[in-house]
């Protein structure tokens, strides 16, 4: 059985959701008009960093109460999730490049292209949420 605290889960699933909501909301704008905001191409920056992040601690989460291995950075959380059964590996490969386009968001952040956020946007904020309801899942089931 998996050890798990329940409501540190439930508030980390909450600001993800928080997070996918606003970036959808985000989404649904015109290209132009976000990325030349720099008000609204800064909050779609801060709710993936959020989003992400929540998915990250989930999975740290899930790590540290189960005493699996330790990640070896924010990437490997996902490959740890992997080698637990929680994702498949090609979901997995996706959400290690989310971990580390968060680090180039975090650490780059100067040198990050607006339309690859807009892209984001448009076709891989799902995989967060994807995550969450794997997540959640795999809570259920164990």
């Amino acid at each position: 059985m998996v050890s798990y605290d329940d409501e540190k889960v439930t508030a980390l699933s909450s600001e993800l959701v928080q997070a996918c909501g606003h970036l959808k909301d985000l989404g649904e704008m015109e290209k132009g008009v976000v990325i030349k905001d720099p008000h609204l191409i800064a909050s779609a920056k801060y709710h993936l960093i959020v989003g992400i992040e929540a998915a990250i601690d989930l999975a740290n989460h899930l790590i540290a109460k189960n005493r699996w291995r330790a990640p070896e950075d924010c990437a490997d959380t996902f490959r740890i999730m992997e080698e637990q059964g929680l994702i498949d590996a090609e979901f997995s490969a996706r959400l290690q490049r989310m971990a580390r386009f968060r680090n180039r968001l975090i650490h780059i952040y100067w040198d990050v292209d607006n339309e690859i956020i807009y892209n984001l946007l448009q076709e891989d904020i799902c995989d967060i949420e994807e995550f969450l309801t794997e997540y959640l899942r795999f809570l259920r089931t164990e």
